[in-house]
């Protein structure tokens, strides 16, 4: 973001970022939980794997939500995740639902749904049922430190201080363009023609409808996993066999949706998780983070003044207001019931916090569509999701073709999430197989791996020579 120049910022796109200082739990019929950023262990001294447990639950001010025994074995559970090797994450706890691992079965209400459900299905629209350990642990483990101000950057939650276009992609893109980039869209791809081991040509169809045959020297697939594998032909496969266990990946939905507000209403200045929606709704108010913008003036008909964008994590939830499923709602019914969730939700302790007066518009993402003969939606844009076991069906950049490469976020990295992180990191993945296949002596992308904090090596080195024992971990007692 900082080689992307925008007007006079000296550090290009990457000055738009602006601080979240806060996170918001919200629970119906009960005081909602604040967790801030940038606090100290509660444990003095180095910053151990049990520590940083127990900072964790202790920032999310759990105490007579969840009974302390439970909390507990919470914290244990952690504590056993953060000292784990990557030996163990790999082999055992990849195969371990992120359920079973937090010991979810037969606890109370409270620790199934923040400790078990809400960091799956309102982070990364996982099921806690299905949704690997490893993965939920890691993103856990990325958070707690996050919270430490270790390993980032700048403040642990920032925001763009616009809307992405306007401060992110379209500089990006115009970057892009001046150093000769050349953009065909409006093309989709059709199949993959090879020859004598290699990738010939690319079979499109443009928006007319006409066929257009692409020859290339080098190929980067960069579409996400449920449209690559429909590519994956025949011929595709005897070069490179592997790749036909893409098609046990599992995708789900996490859909945007923008409620246009007639008056600035800011839940909280950061994002906002509605813990007991059935559709498991985040949020964010736009308005308090565009200090540059005047909403009523800059955009729309001049009545909306505020943006509160929602994330959908949960489709397969009958809803409060018609009793089903996102899946099964029409566009208009989608909005109208996550409407009715986040009042329900925000109104309950504070009630005229949102209003039905205060709702001016609405905009749900064009990629959900509804289909009148099946009663249903459709979505050109689920989401990754990493199932138990999933890591071994998922590909490298490198491919056994050697003028293939992938990128995507279903790609094996080192951010293993399907976030933007991932999609660039695999994208640098993908630029240096090309490298490497070409022979270039261009230098290579930077790589990176998430943050691990040093006091935690010692009980990783331990873990490993007990795994490799066929042993426990060393937190892991009844």
């Amino acid at each position: 973001m900082r080689r992307i120049p925008y007007g006079a910022n000296p550090n290009g796109v990457h000055d738009n970022l602006v601080s979240a200082p806060l996170a918001v739990i919200s629970l119906q019929g009960q005081e909602d939980l604040t967790l801030p950023f940038g606090f100290t262990p509660a444990t003095p001294g180095a910053l151990t794997p049990q520590s940083m447990a127990e900072s964790f639950v202790a920032a999310l001010k759990l105490g007579g939500r969840v009974p302390p025994n439970e909390l507990a074995v919470f914290i244990q559970r952690l504590t056993v995740f953060f000292s784990s090797c990557d030996e163990r994450r790999f082999g055992q706890w990849e195969h371990t639902s992120w359920m079973d691992f937090v010991k979810a079965q037969g606890k109370s209400d409270g620790y199934r749904r923040l400790l078990a459900r809400g960091l799956t299905r309102g982070l990364v629209a996982a099921k806690e049922e299905v949704a690997s350990a490893r993965t939920i642990g890691s993103m856990a483990e990325a958070f707690v430190l996050n919270f430490f101000n270790q390993g980032n950057d700048g403040d642990p939650d920032r925001v763009l201080n616009g809307p992405t276009n306007e401060v992110w992609i379209d500089p990006w893109v115009a970057l892009l363009r001046r150093r000769g980039v050349r953009f065909r869209v409006g093309y989709a791809i059709q199949g993959l023609e090879t020859a004598r081991g290699r990738l010939r040509a690319a079979a499109t169809r443009d928006g007319r409808g006409r066929r257009h045959r692409v020859e290339a020297d080098w190929f980067v697939c960069a579409l996400p996993a449920e449209r690559a594998v429909k590519l994956w032909s025949r011929g595709v496969l005897a070069l490179d066999p592997e790749l036909a266990r893409m098609r046990e990946l599992v995708v789900d939905w996490m859909v945007g949706i923008q409620f246009y507000l007639g008056r600035n209403a800011p839940l909280t200045k950061g994002h906002m998780a509605y813990m007991d929606s059935p559709w498991s709704l985040t949020s964010i108010n736009q308005a308090q983070f565009w200090p540059a913008r005047d909403i009523s003036r800059d955009y729309g008909d001049g009545q909306a003044r505020d943006i509160l964008s929602v994330d959908i994590s949960d489709w397969d939830t009958p809803g409060i207001l018609y009793g089903k499923p996102a899946k099964q709602c029409t566009a208009d019914q989608v909005a109208r019931e996550a409407w009715e969730q986040i009042k329900a939700s925000v109104n309950d302790t504070k009630p005229g916090t949102l209003r039905d007066e205060d709702l001016h518009a609405w905009y749900l993402d064009p990629g959900v569509r509804w289909v009148k003969a099946k009663g249903a939606n459709r979505n050109d844009d689920p989401l990754l999701v990493n199932t138990v076991g999933s890591w071994e069906n998922r590909p490298a950049a490198r491919t056994e073709i050697p003028n293939l490469v992938l990128a995507g976020d279903y790609v094996r990295t080192n951010i293993d999430l399907a976030t933007m992180e991932g999609a660039n990191e695999s994208g640098r993945a993908a630029v240096n197989a090309l490298l490497d296949a070409a022979g270039a002596n261009a230098a290579p992308a930077s790589m990176y791996t998430l943050y691990q904090p040093p006091e935690a090596e010692p009980f990783k080195e331990i873990d490993r020579q007990r795994y490799r024992a066929g042993q426990p971990n060393l937190f892991d007692t009844p």
